[in-house]
């Protein structure tokens, strides 16, 4: 009797400690490179200011893209791994890449971050001096491999095009239409995930301002925005996230 009345005592701390356990707020995590996170105090990263835009008391945001890397760095270096070890249903991934991707894909110092083009199953097999044997797979690959890795997990991935560069031709500025923006869509569409054209929408933000107001976000080079380039960026993210049909991110917007 006594026993049962233990074993009862138990129980009812049990359920009452439970009740006091505050649910995990989902999280949304960000990858890319440095047009994602980059604070250096003269070049910013969407992925920085964009936290200001959603309520983090319901959701946190997490910012965990790196400077310089591609696809397959990001990868290679395990980077992917340590996000999704956090991942868990109801969290939400955005995956943007696309400027680090394009040289040809080598053991040198240029091409160690380049990947194949297009979104296929082509590979290309390196051996690195220190005999170490790698596996290069196209742009598509990577973000395929991204993507159905945040759904096994339970949580939904947000295909993100790049941004677009500081480059104008006849006053409009160029797109990534025809190379990774497009494969970026490419994948998103094929594997039933979400899709944000940041590239498209900061690129119609870019043409209506002209090539004089848009050299104001570009202290340095023409891929690296200041703080109000970044934000502006981050503000496009948001515009094409509200654009998604039926998916729950937009419920933490502020």
């Amino acid at each position: 009797m006594k026993t049962k009345i233990k074993l009862l005592a138990a129980a009812a701390i049990i359920i009452t400690a439970s009740a006091f356990i505050k649910p995990t707020k989902p999280a949304l995590h960000t990858i890319g490179d440095s047009t994602v996170r980059n604070s250096n105090k003269e070049t910013w990263g969407w992925g920085t200011p964009i936290a200001s835009l959603f309520d983090t008391t319901k959701i946190h945001v997490e910012n965990n893209a790196m400077a310089g890397r591609s696809t397959r760095t990001y990868l290679s270096e395990g980077r992917w791994d340590k996000v999704l070890e956090t991942l868990k249903p109801g969290d939400f991934v955005t995956m943007q890449f696309g400027h680090n991707d394009g040289s040809i894909p080598d053991t040198t110092k240029a091409g160690r971050r380049g990947v194949l083009k297009g979104t296929g199953e082509e590979t290309k097999v390196l051996t690195w001096p220190d005999g170490k044997v790698e596996t290069v797979h196209t742009y598509g690959w990577y973000i395929r491999k991204f993507v159905r890795e945040t759904k096994a997990k339970g949580a939904t991935p947000i295909v993100v095009s790049m941004i677009p560069r500081n480059e104008f031709k006849d006053g409009k500025v160029l797109r990534a239409d025809k190379d990774f923006g497009k494969w970026a869509a490419e994948v998103a569409q094929q594997e039933k995930a979400y899709f944000v054209d940041l590239n498209k929408i900061t690129g119609d933000k870019y043409d209506a301002m002209g090539p004089e107001k848009v050299k104001a976000f570009f202290p340095g080079d023409h891929t690296h925005t200041n703080l109000a380039g970044a934000k502006l960026n981050a503000e496009s993210v948001v515009d094409g996230i509200k654009g998604l049909k039926d998916c729950k991110l937009k419920n933490y917007l502020l």
